[in-house]
């Protein structure tokens, strides 16, 4: 674009807020999954959540991600596209049992339970992180590790108890999402502040 005289002009990009995209995507398959988990919900119609954790919770997470480094928020773009690869990941894993041979199968939630334990490191750091943003997200991700470390022990040590902790800590991580991401939403339609989420930790 130019103006009159053939100078370049210069137009600035706007992007809306991808948090509660992110976070309204994290929160429905946490969620979805967690009932499962949990013990909620009979694991035989598991297969529901494959194609959110996909679609939803991988590639919109995903999308959320490559817009929050647009804006220059390094910790959403980080989350984001780390949980959407997440559930890209998990979304295979659990599609794909060709994978696993016969002998294999056995230690099948061996290798599941070292896939859970390498983002429980990585949600650990992210949870301390954290602090420094908001209450509501500070609650979220510490809920979420706690899910993680119950999910992680359960498949590596073969303790059921320990999923379905997980799976109910899961169910208050996808909560804490969903409320964070409704006081996005909410306060950018009633343009004020709607929902309290918490200040940070002073720097």
């Amino acid at each position: 674009m130019a103006d009159s005289d053939n100078t370049p002009v210069a137009r600035s990009l706007v992007v809306a807020d991808p948090g509660p995209l992110g976070l309204a995507a994290f929160a429905a398959t946490t969620f979805i999954l967690s009932v499962f988990n949990a013990g909620i919900v009979p694991a035989s119609v598991e297969p529901v959540v494959f194609g959110v954790a996909l679609f939803y919770g991988g590639i919109a997470q995903l999308l959320a991600g490559a817009f929050e480094f647009l804006k220059g928020n390094l910790f959403g773009a980080t989350a984001f596209c780390s949980y959407g690869g997440f559930w890209m990941a998990f979304w295979y894993l659990t599609t794909h049992p060709e994978h696993f041979s016969a002998e294999g199968a056995a230690n099948k939630a061996t290798g599941v339970g070292v896939f859970l334990l390498a983002f429980t490191i990585f949600t650990a750091y992210m949870t301390v992180a954290v602090t420094r943003v908001n209450a509501g997200l500070t609650f979220t991700f510490t809920v979420l590790l706690i899910a993680f470390l119950g999910l992680t022990v359960g498949d590596l040590a073969g303790i059921e108890a320990a999923t379905r902790v997980g799976g109910w800590f899961g169910l208050a991580a996808s909560l804490g999402a969903w409320y964070c991401s409704a006081a996005g939403v909410l306060s950018f339609t009633f343009g004020r502040s709607v929902l309290p989420i918490g200040a940070a930790k002073r720097r």
